[in-house]
């Protein structure tokens, strides 16, 4: 029987990463590939202004843009190579801990099903208005920011086949790294499933997911994409929603969720170097997730009772 899960997780895990494949690796060649166009360049000067409103600098649009574009790792590696305030670099984190690699996330999102509309306005107006409430309410932070030891950067390609390749090596890199996390978390996932552990596993998750107007079936997905990130957690959703029978509406509020508080560990530390405080972080993105989420799910239930309320007025 064992052997049995394990095939059966390791074939969904394959055909999952093929599915997420499919949107990651093109998407990071043409945005490593954008690099050396006036392409990335034309939206920093055209974003600057809005900086200034949030109580950044210029030059603040530059990991702004690299982090959605590309991902937190290129974001965060723009910022250590300019110079901030604290009050900035934490701005900019939370910033980027809400909105980043937005390109693909997105993609997988509405692979999943869930509206376009509704993850880009959920992630880039977290950003936004947050960076203007932490403006607003943090008088401190302007001394110089500190960062840690860094890596030396590799010198830029110079010839289109240099940036091509570095492309195809970022997407190629991108989809193993997918490969090596969301294959193993299905067969993980499936061995679960067949000892009906998954089942024990919802029902303890039951009162929270309730909590947040969710259906049982989507605790899993809500545990992966906390622990895995939003991509890997939507490879689980993806398989949720064809084998399980997951709602729209669930899917939605599930994601909704998950574009405010994923891979809170991973995306949480990855921010240590840049010297700032990461509980504040980590409590602002947790509240923020519970928060948003709960008032979705009430404003979707209550405009649900309304509804059934008229057709049976009627």
């Amino acid at each position: 029987m064992l052997l049995s899960s394990v095939k059966k997780g390791f074939m969904v895990g394959l055909k999952t990463t093929w599915t997420l494949g499919k949107i990651i690796f093109p998407v990071t060649l043409i945005v490593a590939m954008l690099q050396y166009t006036p392409v990335l360049p034309w939206i920093i000067k055209l974003l600057t202004p809005v900086m200034k409103l949030i109580g950044l600098s210029g030059d603040a649009a530059i990991p702004l843009v690299l982090g959605n574009f590309l991902n937190l790792y290129a974001g965060i590696g723009a910022i250590l190579s300019l110079d901030f305030s604290v009050k900035e670099v934490f701005i900019l984190a939370v910033m980027m801990s809400f909105s980043h690699n937005l390109f693909i996330e997105s993609g997988v999102a509405m692979k999943a099903g869930v509206k376009l509309w509704v993850i880009l306005t959920t992630r880039l107006g977290l950003a936004f208005v947050s960076a203007a409430v932490i403006n607003l309410v943090w008088s401190g932070g302007s001394e110089p920011a500190k960062y840690g030891l860094i890596e030396a950067k590799a010198a830029p390609a110079d010839t289109f086949a240099g940036m091509f390749l570095e492309g195809l090596e970022k997407a190629g890199l991108g989809i193993l790294q997918l490969a090596m996390i969301v294959v193993p978390l299905m067969v993980v996932i499936q061995i679960l499933k067949d000892l009906q552990w998954l089942q024990k596993f919802s029902k303890m998750m039951a009162p929270i997911t309730r909590s947040l107007g969710m259906k049982e079936n989507t605790s899993t997905t809500m545990a992966a994409g906390l622990v895995f990130g939003l991509a890997y957690g939507a490879g689980v959703m993806i398989q949720a929603v064809e084998e399980d029978g997951v709602s729209k509406k669930d899917v939605t509020l599930a994601f909704i969720f998950l574009v405010a508080c994923h891979a809170v560990v991973e995306d949480t530390l990855i921010f240590v170097p840049l010297g700032i405080p990461v509980w504040p972080l980590f409590l602002i993105r947790l509240g923020v997730a519970v928060a948003l989420t709960l008032i979705v799910g009430t404003i979707w239930q209550r405009t649900g009772l309304i509804q059934r309320k008229e057709t049976i007025n009627g």
